[in-house]
């Protein structure tokens, strides 16, 4: 691919991250740290005790992401996909049980950062499959349901290119 090429896909990917709410764009930095090992998400991103709590659990959740990682299931066989999907459910579910990912973009966006572009094709199932789970309130379950386009559901086909931008943790510049 060329510079030029690797470029554009980079700013498309800034302008997709640009068009999430800044409560998702946090979840998303924060989760990363969490699920990347990057920084330590829970020096970092707590505010208070609720969050300190919500962190840590989601280091717990997150412990299956290294396995998943490894796992990468045939998209045509029925081999491996319990486990798969089993554990991509699991560790969905916790992350829109938060109320901070309101959308399959959002969602997409960070799962691709999280295990890799070739998750791609598993992404709406378990998006589709974490959000009618009950531990998601009624409401909650019909706007994500609702964020997934027909195009996503129904994909003939998906790109196994790797992300180019993983947004990080900005530090506030004190005047």
């Amino acid at each position: 691919m060329t510079h030029t090429g690797k470029a554009t896909i980079t700013i498309s990917e800034l302008r997709e991250f640009a068009s999430f709410t800044p409560c998702e764009q946090r979840y998303i930095r924060r989760s990363l740290d969490v699920g990347l090992g990057r920084q330590d998400a829970l020096g970092l991103w707590a505010r208070d005790g609720v969050e300190a709590t919500s962190i840590r659990k989601q280091y717990d959740a997150y412990g299956d992401l290294a396995e998943l990682r490894d796992m990468r299931p045939d998209e045509f066989g029925f081999d491996d996909i319990t486990a798969f999907m089993g554990k991509l459910v699991h560790i969905a579910a916790f992350d829109l049980a938060q109320d901070r990912i309101e959308s399959f973009s959002a969602f997409r966006f960070l799962y691709e950062r999280l295990l890799g572009g070739w998750v791609r094709p598993w992404l709406p199932g378990a998006f589709c499959g974490a959000a009618a789970l009950p531990q998601i309130r009624p409401d909650r379950r019909k706007t994500l349901l609702h964020s997934i386009s027909e195009a996503a559901a129904t994909a003939a086909g998906w790109s196994e290119r790797e992300p180019s931008f993983y947004p990080e943790w900005i530090e506030k510049e004190i005047a």
